[in-house]
């Protein structure tokens, strides 16, 4: 295996399923890796983790009581702490803080998005009982006649509960089938592999959701025609009351506001993933290409560079310790007028030479790594470690990495080597091609193919004992940003989803009032109306609810996408058209829902309407 160590296999497992957050082909003996990596002891090393299985009656604090100075003891920094976490929650609770607290993690999302699906069923029920208790006059007779032959109030309520319920459970199996077809694309969108499996515990959840859906869509119409007298029901007295139009109005209000928000979120969202891929970020990624120097890549490091620089399409080509994106190792060096109590940890790197320039970084004083120079106890630093040292004119300060003592030559312009969630942390590069495992290449722009043809030509003639694997730069940057560009491409569905459902709701009540108001509609173009004032006439009211709605939407998004942006130390401004345009933009389509029935209304002879009678 690779350093050209024999092992016996000595057993075979099955696959790792897709869906574990730890996936991996083989297992070796650890303590063959203390024998090739003999830092992996050191009591400073925090990369191994540590497994372990507490019996059934251990407590958890109790333990990690137990463990907490561990570390501290063998090396006397009381700074470092151990604490324990389970294991099953390593995936959505990943997120800590300086004290080893739990602080967020995924489940943010998975809650944001369950929260989103209630809102959308929300919306679902408010359309269910606007339109129910709107198209209560069809069955007024219908309840007053029943009233008459001895129908309780309690009779009434079951009948229009078991309708709801009803159809509840028959749009549960048509999601369980929608849900089949549409699983696969959507495991192509979020990168997944979800599978429905049917089994008791979500077979029960989906019941108890579905049974709550049809309570709450059902309570309102079947408390209010319940309701009715039937003696006002028979002799045709029956009006809607102003507390009736309200609770309507209200909910239309309601779903309109949800529906703002959501569009208002998914420019947010959109604008900030925008600025996360194309922000200037301190270094070059684009056409950069890397893979791991293994075999005789490795120990013949330089001739191969060299052959490297040499291909078609190739720029330029060194070596660095690990991918520039993300943290990797820290430590924590000393230097003249340090606080004893200061343990900010400084991100290393080593490179060789000339990665620097490959990376195109911003020089801001001093020079970087020269073959001209006697460079390999220098060091290069960025502009947050010369902050964090509290120093002035830091060129040629010495600070000591245990057990050297190294030179600053150069500072560079700070660059985001991590995600811009957080700040620029103190950084340096040190000079040291032996402890580079990545070859970096950048490539001409325009299309990449044949020129990494050529690359995997040469390493096959090189090292054909390994396969050629290669990622681009790009691709890990933008991997920092994963639940994000989920979180924008699923907001966009969700929005569509949301705003599909209101107008549903919309487009149903104008025409229930377009219907109601046949007679009315009629005698006014009798009398000389002409159709546009038909539609201003029926999309006036709607118009006031859907503003109310913008108003009350806008503080909200505004609320709730301040802190979400919160999570970014780099990000965005909320602009006022964001905020204006979601609302015109909400407007707009109930206008256009509305005037189509509208406008439908308004081209009716008034002849049909006052002869009906």
């Amino acid at each position: 295996v690779d350093r050209g160590e024999l092992f016996l296999v000595s057993g075979v497992m099955k696959d790792v399923p897709k869906n574990s957050s730890m996936y991996f082909e083989a297992v070796f003996s650890f303590e063959k890796w203390k024998e090739l990596t003999p830092q992996t002891l050191d009591w400073r090393n925090s990369g191994p983790m540590t497994f372990a299985t507490l019996r059934p009656d251990a407590s958890a604090e109790q333990f990690d009581k137990k463990i907490k100075d561990v570390v501290s003891t063998q090396i006397s920094e009381k700074h470092r702490t151990l604490f324990a976490r389970r294991f099953d929650e390593g995936y959505l609770y990943d997120n800590f803080d300086a004290k080893g607290v739990q602080a967020g993690g995924r489940i943010e999302y998975v809650m944001m998005f369950s929260i989103i699906a209630c809102f959308i069923l929300a919306i679902a029920c408010v359309n269910f009982m606007n339109l129910s208790t709107a198209r209560a006059s069809k069955r007024v007779k219908e309840v007053g006649i029943k009233k008459a032959v001895g129908a309780g109030r309690l009779t009434l309520i079951s009948q229009f509960m078991g309708e709801s319920l009803f159809m509840s459970f028959l749009s549960l199996l048509v999601a369980i089938l929608l849900v089949d077809l549409i699983l696969p694309q959507f495991n192509l969108i979020t990168g997944k592999h979800l599978e429905l499996d049917l089994n008791l515990s979500l077979v029960a959840t989906l019941v108890a959701v579905t049974l709550l859906t049809g309570l709450i869509s059902g309570s309102y119409p079947a408390l209010y025609m319940s309701a009715f007298s039937p003696a006002a029901v028979l002799k045709g007295n029956l009006h809607s009351s102003l507390s009736e139009l309200w609770i309507r109005k209200g909910l239309v209000v309601f779903q309109f506001t949800l529906s703002v928000i959501f569009i208002v979120a998914v420019l947010v969202v959109y604008n900030q993933i925008q600025y996360l891929q194309h922000k200037d970020i301190g270094y070059d990624r684009e056409n950069m290409l890397y893979f791991a120097m293994k075999g005789k890549t490795e120990s013949n490091r330089e001739a191969f560079l060299q052959e490297l620089r040499t291909l078609p399409g190739v720029v330029g080509a060194s070596t660095i310790s690990e991918s520039l994106v993300g943290g990797g190792n820290t430590t924590s060096p000393d230097w003249e007028g340090k606080d004893p109590n200061d343990r900010t940890p400084f991100a290393i790197r080593p490179i060789n030479y000339g990665m620097l320039e490959l990376l195109n970084m911003h020089l801001v004083e001093g020079r970087f790594f020269s073959r001209e120079h006697q460079d390999s106890l220098d060091i290069v630093i960025n502009q947050a470690a010369v902050l964090a040292m509290g120093i002035n004119d830091p060129i040629g300060k010495v600070i000591t990495l245990d057990p050297f003592k190294s030179t600053i030559i150069g500072v560079i312009k700070d660059f985001h080597y991590e995600s811009l969630h957080t700040a620029v942390k103190p950084m340096f590069f040190i000079l040291a091609p032996q402890y580079t495992q990545k070859v970096m290449v950048k490539i001409a722009g325009g299309d990449p193919r044949q020129t990494i043809e050529h690359l995997q030509r040469l390493h096959k003639e090189v090292n054909p004992e390994f396969p050629f694997e290669f990622r681009f730069l790009d691709e890990d940057y933008n991997a920092q940003y994963y639940a994000e560009l989920r979180v924008s491409m699923l907001s966009r569905y969700f929005a569509g989803i949301a705003i599909i459902i209101s107008c549903l709701g919309l487009f149903g009540l104008a025409s229930y009032t377009a219907e109601r108001r046949f007679k009315e509609i009629g005698i006014r173009k009798a009398l000389g109306s002409s159709n546009l004032g038909i539609i201003y006439l029926l999309s006036s009211d709607f118009t006031k609810v859907v503003a109310l709605a913008i108003v009350i939407a806008l503080p909200i998004s505004f609320f709730v996408l301040k802190k979400w942006l919160d999570n970014f130390v780099f990000k965005i401004e909320l602009e006022w058209w964001y905020f204006i345009g979601s609302g015109v933009l909400a407007l707009v389509i109930a206008w256009l829902t509305v005037a189509s029935q509208a406008a439908k209304a308004s081209r009716i002879n008034p002849v049909n309407c006052l002869r009906s009678e």
